[in-house]
């Protein structure tokens, strides 16, 4: 059995009992930086062999893992932090363990979009979940096709996705800058080290978040919200 076992993003109060057994069960664990994932093992007592699974070793050592899995041993796959595979390494893994009738489980736990998505209380109808963008000219090309869903819609009675938008201290900036040229001073949502000491949420439009994160150094990862189309008929909001 494949284990895909979220870890805490922030608060490692975070972690369900559940994560912290099967941590403790398995017969190694395959982890995204073992130096941060040390930590994460050192604090709940979990004294187990510790393997580096990453984007730069994944297709070297993916025949070893599944051969190992098939003779029916237990492994459990962690990133640095929130759920695996969600913008972070595995699924080339949990592709390879279905090919070949290996069982995967995932276990639930922490994640940072679903929070920030309910902290912007904009509509979660419909949501799409982009992670973060590509680079360069594709990152504009992106963020122009992401914002024509945030145009205001007018006598229609659907509304349509909330998008979910990931990102790094070093980009936010270009990012909002590429955001506003397509959605005008509109208002959106931006979360920050969710479940940390700094956690932050800020609400509001474009041009008052740009001119904060101007005047005060970015930290952290982000979660950026942009709100759906706005249902009207006439003039009348709804």
């Amino acid at each position: 059995m494949l284990y895909i076992v979220p870890t805490p993003i922030g608060n490692l109060e975070d972690i369900t009992f559940r994560a912290i057994r099967i941590l403790k069960e398995v017969d190694f664990i395959l982890a995204e930086n073992i130096l941060n994932s040390k930590k994460l093992l050192n604090f709940f007592k979990i004294k187990n062999n510790i393997l580096s699974y990453n984007i730069y070793n994944e297709h070297k050592i993916i025949f070893n893992i599944i051969l190992f899995l098939k003779k029916c041993n237990n492994i459990a796959l962690i990133t640095d932090a929130g759920t695996p595979i969600i913008s972070d390494p595995g699924f080339l893994l949990v592709r390879h363990c279905i090919k070949n009738n290996i069982k995967v489980s995932c276990l639930p736990g922490a994640t940072a979009f679903i929070p920030a998505l309910i902290n912007s209380g904009f509509s979660i109808n419909e949501f799409t979940f982009i992670g973060f963008l590509p680079h360069k000219k594709s990152k504009e090309k992106k963020i122009k096709t992401l914002c024509k869903e945030t145009e205001t819609e007018t006598e229609t009675e659907t509304e349509s996705r909330t998008i979910i938008i990931y990102e790094s201290t070093y980009r936010i900036l270009n990012t909002l800058y590429i955001i506003k040229n397509y959605i005008g001073n509109k208002q959106i949502s931006i979360c920050r080290e969710i479940s940390k000491k700094f956690e932050q949420t800020i609400i509001g439009n474009i041009n008052d978040i740009i001119f904060f994160f101007e005047n005060k150094k970015p930290k952290g990862e982000f979660v950026i919200i942009l709100q759906g189309k706005t249902r009207t008929r006439g003039t009348e909001r709804i």
